[in-house]
């Protein structure tokens, strides 16, 4: 009976060699399909002045942002920004590779600045600055997008930012609080000119804090 053994044993090696064989080629075809994810632009040397690296995407593909300052009633100022190609991430979303912080296209948050000089983080579109944040004088208020690795998306090896001109004036007396048209904000990582409405704020007469 011995001789019926052996081709059976070496039947069922051939089966358990040809089906090993067939996983291998299995994960090299999904591993060559695309299947898994793949980075999001590029990660550049250049850093913005938090030391956070700028991650070149396509023109194309950018997002783009637009700001708009405009004093309340409360003598503070209303920040409103316009985005395109753009979606606000909630506090810890997963990324593209199901990890929590991945950079995924078209997705992230933004900084606010004043002068340079980091307010807060936004996941919204609107916030209000307090009126000690922009005291009396000329100031630039400034949004960057991010992505939720914390890179900043950028374009040509600038950052996707927009940026509006805020003025706070003490009035004289029997001066009126009054609004001048507002001026146009310079956007920069997506093209020269002006973008999605992104407007400088006004002069704003009040009690300078």
């Amino acid at each position: 009976m011995s001789w019926t053994r052996r081709p059976l044993t070496l039947l069922a090696v051939c089966v358990l060699l040809a089906g090993a064989a067939g996983c291998a080629s299995g994960d090299a075809r999904e591993r060559g399909s695309g299947a898994s994810p793949t980075p999001v632009g590029t990660v550049l040397e250049d850093r913005d002045t938090e030391g956070r690296p700028y991650r070149e995407v396509a023109q194309r593909d950018a997002p783009d942002v637009g700001i708009e300052v405009q004093p309340d009633a409360a003598d503070g100022w209303d920040v409103r920004l316009t985005v395109r190609k753009f979606r606000f991430s909630r506090a810890g979303a997963a990324g593209a590779a199901g990890a929590a912080g991945a950079a995924v296209a078209g997705r992230g948050l933004a900084h606010l600045y004043v002068d340079g000089r980091l307010v807060t983080r936004l996941r919204t579109s609107e916030y209000r600055l307090a009126a000690h944040l922009v005291p009396r004088g000329t100031h630039q208020v400034t949004a960057r997008l991010y992505a939720d690795d914390g890179t900043a998306w950028a374009v040509d090896g600038r950052p996707v930012e927009s940026t509006a001109d805020v003025t706070a004036s003490e009035p004289g007396p029997g001066a009126t609080p009054s609004v001048t048209a507002p001026g146009e904000a310079r956007t920069h990582g997506t093209d020269a000119r002006p973008r999605i409405g992104g407007r400088g704020s006004p002069d704003r007469a009040g009690k300078a804090s």
